[in-house]
C-alpha cells in the first residue's frame, strides 16, 4: 500500500517468511543506484540483518557468500559488480560524534550504504535516503514481519515506483518471478529479466519522460527531436513489426499510464562477437536484408495500439535533424575547449540545412532510428530475416531509408571495416534494385553519406553529454571510432562544404 508521508512517500508490506524478505530485497535492489543510503531500523531480531544479507547476496549473484552481522566490526565492505556496498551496524555507537572515527568520512566514492540502527546517526543523515523499518508481528507467528519503506528527497519517486512495479507484477501473474537487472542502454529505461519456472521474460520499466526546458520556439529538445515520451510508441511499433513477420518482442502485459511492459525475452546472443566486439558478417548481412525488405514495403504512418487508441509516427523533419546535429556544438565542442564562434554556428546550421534537402525529399519509410548492434539480437532458431531480433524502436519516425542503413554500417560501438561497409551497402542496393527497377542508387548513396555524417555528428555530441552531464565517461572510448566514421562520410563530394567547415572548427577527440 502506497502512503503519503510528511516529507516523503512510503509503502507497507507484510513479510510472511524469509522468502518474502528476499523478494522485498530484490524489489528494493532494482531501484538502488551508486551513492544511495538505505537505513534499516527495528528491534533486535526484527529482520534487519536478514534483509541486508538477502540484498548483498542478490547484488553479488551468489547466495552462498558469507554476510556476517557487522555489530562488532561496525563496517563491512563488499566489492560488488555494480558498485561497492558498505554494510554498517551502529548498535554499539554511543553517538554521532564517533562516526568519523569509524571511517564514515572516508567511505568509498559512490558506495551504497546499508545502515542498521540509524538513530545513532541522528542529525547526520542526508535528505535523500530510503528508510526501512522492521517490526515483529507476534500474532502472525515468529517469522512474520511488518515493514514500512519511506523515501525522502530524491527517493520519493523511486519508492512510488517500487510499490507500483510490485503491484504490476502481482496483477499480471509475475509476482513470484525472480528479477535480475539487465545491462542498460544510454536511456533512462531499466530492463530486468524475469524468471518464472523454466521460462524467462523481460520487464521494461519506462516511466513517462518529463519535458525538459524549452530550447527553441518554446519547445523542449525531446519534442523537436520527436523522442517518445511514454511506452505507447514502443507497443505500436512492436505490433507493426510483428505484423510484417519481423522479430519484435511480443508484448504480454502493459500498463500505458505507468510505463511498464512484460514482454518476450530474446536472450543474449548478439550480432557481434569477441572482446572488443567485432561484427559477425553473416549476421550483419541478415540485418541489411531485413532493412531492404522493410524499405521495399508500403508502410502506414498510423499504427493501432488498442481498439480505441492509434499512434501516428512523426516525420523525421529538418528541424529534428538539425537539433540533433547541433549537439556537436553544444556538447562535443564545449568538451574539447573549442566552442563554436558566433559566426560558426549559423554557418553550420545553414550548411546542414542545405545538405539534408535530398534526405528530406527521399521516399519515406519507417526509420527505427537506433538500428545497431546493441539493439539487435540473433535468434538462430528462426528463419531468414526473422533471425534478427529487434529491441529498440520507441523513437521510430517516418523518414529516409538510408538512416538505419548508416546506423548499422557505421555502428557507433563497433568497428565496421570500410570494406565490409561497402560490401553490405552494395548488398542493400542490389536487393532494392531487384524489387524496384526505379530505385535511384546515386541519390540513395548521397543520402547515405549525408545521414552517416549527421549521425556521427549527433552521437559525438550525445557521448560527450553522457560524460559531462551524466557522469558516464565509458562512452568516451567510442569517440575515435565516431571520428573516423565522420571523416569517411564527409569524403563524399556532395559534402565538400561541410567537410571544410569541420576541418576549420572541429578538433579531433583526444588521442587522435
Amino acid at each position: 500500500m502506497l502512503l503519503t508521508t510528511p516529507g516523503g512517500a512510503s509503502f507497507t508490506v507484510t513479510l510472511a517468511n524469509e522468502e518474502a524478505t528476499r523478494r522485498l530485497a530484490i524489489d528494493i535492489a532494482a531501484a538502488l543506484e551508486p551513492g544511495d543510503l538505505v537505513t534499516l531500523s527495528g528491534d533486535l531480531g526484527a529482520g534487519k540483518t536478514t534483509f541486508a544479507r538477502a540484498l548483498i547476496r542478490y547484488f553479488a549473484g551468489d547466495d552462498t557468500i558469507e554476510v556476517p552481522s557487522p555489530t562488532f566490526t561496525f563496517l563491512q565492505t563488499y566489492e560488488l559488480p555494480r558498485f561497492t556496498l558498505v554494510h554498517a551496524d551502529l548498535y554499539r555507537v554511543s553517538g554521532s560524534v564517533e562516526l568519523a572515527e569509524l571511517g564514515f568520512d572516508d567511505l568509498p566514492e559512490n558506495a551504497v550504504v546499508l545502515m542498521e540502527w540509524p538513530d545513532r546517526a541522528a542529525g547526520f543523515l542526508p535528505a535523500d535516503r530510503l528508510d526501512i523499518a522492521f517490526t515483529l508481528s507476534p500474532a502472525g507467528g515468529s517469522d512474520m514481519r511488518n515493514v514500512r519503506c519511506v523515501g525522502y528527497g530524491s527517493f520519493v519517486p523511486r519508492v512510488e515506483r517500487i510499490a507500483r512495479i510490485r503491484a504490476f507484477l502481482d496483477e499480471t501473474g509475475f509476482g513470484d518471478a525472480y528479477r535480475l537487472r539487465m545491462q542498460g542502454d544510454a536511456s533512462t529505461r531499466i530492463f530486468e529479466r524475469l524468471t518464472r519456472g523454466d521460462r524467462t521474460f523481460v520487464l521494461m520499466n519506462a516511466p513517462r519522460r518529463p519535458d525538459g526546458p524549452p530550447v527553441r520556439d518554446g519547445k523542449p529538445y525531446s519534442a523537436i527531436a520527436h523522442l517518445a515520451e511514454d511506452i505507447v510508441p514502443y507497443i505500436a511499433v512492436a505490433a507493426g513489426l510483428r505484423e510484417l513477420g519481423l522479430s519484435a518482442p511480443e508484448i504480454l502485459n502493459a500498463d500505458l499510464d505507468d510505463g511498464l511492459i512484460v514482454m518476450e525475452d530474446f536472450g543474449n546472443e548478439r550480432i557481434v562477437a569477441g572482446d572488443p566486439p567485432a561484427p559477425i558478417e553473416e549476421r550483419y548481412a541478415t540485418a541489411i536484408d531485413l532493412l531492404a525488405t522493410l524499405h521495399g514495403r508500403e508502410l502506414s504512418d498510423t499504427l493501432p495500439v488498442t481498439s480505441e487508441l492509434a499512434y501516428r509516427l512523426p516525420p523525421y523533419d529538418i528541424e529534428a535533424f538539425l537539433i540533433e546535429a547541433e549537439l556537436l556544438l553544444d556538447w562535443y565542442l564545449i568538451g574539447t575547449g573549442a566552442p563554436a564562434t558566433t559566426a560558426a554556428r549559423p554557418a553550420f546550421v545553414r550548411l546542414w540545412r542545405e545538405a539534408l534537402l535530398p534526405a528530406i525529399a527521399a521516399p519515406p519509410t519507417w526509420v527505427l532510428r537506433d538500428y545497431h548492434s546493441p539493439n539487435l539480437l540473433w535468434l538462430p532458431q528462426r528463419d531468414d530475416i526473422a533471425r534478427v531480433g529487434l529491441l529498440d524502436f520507441q523513437d521510430a519516425l517516418i523518414g529516409p531509408a538510408a538512416y538505419d542503413v548508416a546506423s548499422l554500417l557505421q555502428d557507433a560501438r563497433v568497428d565496421v571495416p570500410e570494406a565490409m561497409e561497402m560490401a553490405l551497402l552494395g548488398r542493400y542496393v542490389r536487393s532494392r534494385l531487384g524489387n524496384d527497377s526505379d530505385f535511384d542508387t546515386a541519390s540513395f548513396t548521397r543520402v547515405y553519406a549525408t545521414l552517416a555524417a549527421q549521425r556521427a555528428t549527433k552521437v559525438l555530441g550525445i557521448f560527450a553529454r553522457l560524460n559531462r552531464r551524466d557522469a558516464k565517461p565509458q562512452y568516451l572510448r567510442h569517440m575515435p571510432r565516431l571520428w573516423n566514421y565522420l571523416q569517411r562520410s564527409l569524403a563524399h563530394p556532395a559534402l565538400a562544404a561541410l567537410k571544410a567547415w569541420y576541418a576549420t572548427n572541429v578538433p579531433a577527440p583526444d588521442g587522435l
